[in-house]
C-alpha cells in the first residue's frame, strides 16, 4: 500500500501546485485535498473534500480517508477572496488546533508537515545578524500573521510531545516569491511606488515557490539515507538583497517616509485594498531579517534551485517593468549616493554593497 496524503489549504495556488506535484510521486497512492471553498484551479486526480478545518468535521475526514501523511498548508498571512483578517487568524490558529486534535486521535497518521514562516523571529533593532532555528526572538511578534505562526508552532510542539511516534516537520519559509505568489510582500512589491522607512535599507531573503513545492515534497516522505526530515528548518535561497536593490531591479521608485508616515501609508494602502501593509511588515521593511540555512542543507538535505537574487529576478520578470526602466532607477540612485556632503563625505555608501552570505 502506498501513502495517503491529506493536504489542507488547496484553494490557494501554492496548495494546488503541491497537490498536483505530490500525485506524481510513485510512493503515493492517494491524495486528499481539503479546503473550506472549492479551488478555481484543477487538482489533477486528487479527491477534493470541502471541509473547514476550524470545525470538528476535519476529524471525520481524517478518519474516513485513512491518511497517514498530513501536509498543513492552510497557515497564511493573506485572506482568500474577500475574507477578513479575523477569518485568516481563525483558520491559522483554531484550524490548526482542530487539525492537530484530529491527528492526535488518528492511529493512521505517521507524518505531519507544517508550513510556517521566518516571521516567528520577528524584526527588531537588536536582532542577531543571522537567526538559527534555535535563536529566540528578541521581541516576540505582537500581532498579525507573525503572532499566528508563533501560536501555530506552539501547538505543533505540544502535539509532537503527545504523539512522539509521529514524524513532525516544521518548515519556516522566508518570504515566498514567484510568478503566482500570494503573499503580503509580493503585493507590496507590486505597488507602483514602494513606501520605505527613511534611513533604513533592510536585508531581505526570498524563497522561490518552486523550491517551496519541492521541500514540502521532501518533508512528506521518509528521509533519504544520511538525512532527517523531522524537526524545524529555515528555508531560504542563498544570499540576501537590500530593499534598495529590490526596488532598482523592479524599476519601481521608492518613497522614503518617516516611521509615523509609513504607518499612516500602511493604513491607506490597506483601505484601498492594495496590500496587507501590516505593522509586522513595516518592522520587516525597517529592520529586515536573515536566517541560517545550514540545517536545511546538512540535515534535511535540500538544496534550493533558486538563490534569493534569482528568486527576485524571476518575480520581477513575471510582473513586468515598473514605472521607470531599472537601469534608470539604478543610475539615479548611484548618482545620489555619489553626491558630496559638507565636509567631503559621500551621501551614502556604495549603491551595490557586497551581499553577505546567510549561511
Amino acid at each position: 500500500m502506498g501513502k495517503v496524503v491529506l493536504v489542507t489549504g488547496v484553494a490557494r495556488q501554492l496548495g494546488g501546485r503541491f497537490v498536483r506535484r505530490i500525485q506524481r510521486d510513485p510512493q503515493v497512492d492517494r491524495v486528499v485535498a481539503v479546503d473550506a471553498v472549492p479551488p478555481e484551479h484543477h487538482l489533477g486526480g486528487a479527491d477534493f473534500i470541502q471541509a473547514d478545518i476550524r470545525q470538528p468535521t476535519i476529524a471525520r475526514v481524517l478518519a474516513e480517508t485513512g491518511a497517514d501523511t498530513v501536509v498543513h498548508l492552510d497557515v497564511t498571512g493573506t485572506a482568500l477572496g474577500g475574507g477578513s483578517r479575523t477569518t485568516v487568524k481563525e483558520t491559522n490558529v483554531i484550524g490548526t488546533m482542530q487539525l492537530l486534535g484530529a491527528c492526535q486521535k488518528s492511529p493512521n497518521v505517521k507524518r505531519l508537515v507544517v508550513k510556517s514562516s521566518t516571521n516567528v523571529y520577528g524584526s527588531a533593532p537588536r536582532d542577531p545578524a543571522v537567526f538559527t532555528e534555535t535563536t529566540s526572538a528578541k521581541s516576540l511578534p505582537s500581532g498579525g500573521f507573525a503572532k499566528d505562526a508563533v501560536e501555530v508552532e506552539g501547538y505543533v510542539r505540544g502535539f509532537a510531545r503527545r504523539r512522539p511516534d509521529v514524524a513532525v516537520c516544521v518548515l519556516r519559509f522566508a518570504n515566498i516569491l514567484g510568478p503566482t505568489a500570494e503573499t503580503p510582500l509580493a503585493a507590496y512589491f507590486s505597488l507602483p511606488v514602494l513606501p520605505t522607512v527613511f534611513g533604513y535599507d533592510p536585508r531581505l531573503q526570498f524563497v522561490h515557490e518552486d523550491d517551496v513545492i519541492e521541500v514540502l515534497r521532501i518533508g512528506s516522505h521518509e528521509p533519504e539515507r544520511g538525512t532527517l526530515n523531522s524537526g524545524t528548518f529555515n528555508i531560504a535561497g542563498d544570499g540576501v538583497l537590500l530593499l534598495s536593490q529590490c526596488s532598482r531591479r523592479l524599476g519601481r521608485p521608492t518613497l522614503p517616509l518617516l516611521l509615523p508616515a509609513v504607518t499612516w501609508a500602511g493604513s491607506l494602502v490597506r483601505t484601498l485594498g492594495m496590500t496587507d501593509f501590516s505593522p509586522e511588515q513595516i518592522r520587516l521593511l525597517t529592520h529586515g531579517r536573515v536566517v541560517s540555512t545550514v540545517q536545511m542543507r546538512e540535515t534535511l538535505g535540500f538544496l534550493p534551485r533558486y538563490t534569493t537574487a534569482g528568486t527576485f529576478e524571476d518575480f520581477a520578470r513575471s510582473h513586468g517593468p515598473g514605472l521607470l526602466p531599472p537601469g534608470a532607477v539604478a543610475g539615479a540612485v548611484d548618482r545620489i549616493a555619489a553626491l558630496p556632503l559638507p565636509g567631503g563625505d559621500r551621501a551614502a555608501g556604495p549603491a551595490h554593497p557586497p551581499t553577505p552570505s546567510a549561511n
